[in-house]
This record gives C-alpha cells, structure tokens and sequence, in this order.
C-alpha cells in the first residue's frame, strides 16, 4: 500500500490556438507521470472514450494522442498543480494547489470546460470558478476505479465534448470575458 506524497504534476498543459474544449483531470496518476503524459495508464478509458467519440482507432503513441487532440481541438490539463495524495486515491486528496488556467483561456479560443469525474469537478468548483468565474461541466471518471460505467456509457456521457466541437455557434470565454460576463484576470469573487 502507498504512502501520502506530496505530487507535483510534471505534465504541462496541451493545447493550441485552436483549442475549443478543455478537460481538466484531477492530478495526473503515478502511471501518467511515468509515462509523460495525462490518461497514461492503459486501464483508463480516456482515450478509448475520445477514439469512439469520433469513430477512430484508438491512439496508442503520445504522438497520435497529440494529434487526436490537435485535430478535434481539444485541450488538455488537471485541476490541480500539486497535492498531497496517496497513489492514485483522489479521495486521499489534501492540501491542493491548482492550476493557473488563464494562459490556456487567454492562448486558445475555449467555449467549455469538462472536468473528468466528480473529485476533479468539486476541486475546479472550489479553487478555479470562484477566480475564472466559468463553470465546468462535470463528467464520469475514466478511471478503472469507475468500473460501474461501461466504457458505451461514458462514450454517451461524452458525446457533450463531441457536440461542443461541433458546434460552431458557441461564444468563447473570450468572448464572454469581452461582454462582462466572466470574471477578467486578477479580479476574483468573495
């Protein structure tokens, strides 16, 4: 059984200027940061999701999870910047830091935000919402410890990601920043 580490995750944010959607996990997993990159353990779901969502093969390179990414204009990153946890127990959690999301919504022209699984929506709702002032929409966990979804289940559950691309007519947060809408930088809420 592991110990309670502090985890600073190594894996930087993935996105570009192209970018429309963001999906924010918790803090990458010990098979994640082994492997250099987020949903980096083979028994999560994440990328069989992303795969089925556009009826491709399932990316097996970093190389080709990157160009999944690129091609569909998704963005990549995790709730949390550091934390203390124990293995992979998100409910072990304790002591986080977020992330600094505002380069990614500054750099790329983000409509929504997804968090995978409710550890990851709670944190974003707690750290990141009250400064950003744009909520997430929460989806199930990939994780293999989410075993009670079948993997036809979360392709449904995240189809959301697949019609948020496609939908052309959605404002960007920058947009919404520009009307008034959202909280500009450095202006947090009570």
């Amino acid at each position: 059984m592991s110990s309670t580490e502090r985890v600073t995750s190594p894996l930087p944010a993935v996105y570009d200027a192209e970018s429309c959607v963001l999906i924010l996990g918790t803090l990458p997993s010990p098979k994640s940061r082994e492997r250099g990159f987020h949903y980096g353990n083979p028994q999560n779901r994440f990328w069989k999701v992303m795969a089925a969502l556009w009826q491709e093969e399932l990316p097996q390179t970093m190389e080709a999870r990157l160009d999944l990414l690129r091609r569909h204009h998704l963005a990549l990153h995790d709730v949390l910047a550091s934390a203390q946890i124990k293995g992979a127990s998100d409910a072990s959690i304790k002591d986080p830091v977020p992330n600094d999301l505002r380069p990614i919504l500054a750099g790329a022209p983000i409509r929504r935000i997804f968090c995978t699984g409710t550890t990851a929506g709670r944190l974003y709702k707690r750290y990141l919402e009250p400064n950003l002032g744009v909520s997430c929409t929460v989806l199930p966990s990939t994780s293999p410890a989410n075993a009670r979804w079948r993997l036809d289940d979360l392709v449904e559950a995240y189809a959301v990601v697949r019609e948020t691309v496609e939908d052309e007519g959605l404002a960007t947060i920058r947009d919404m920043e520009a009307f008034g809408r959202i909280v500009p930088e450095g202006e947090g809420r009570p």
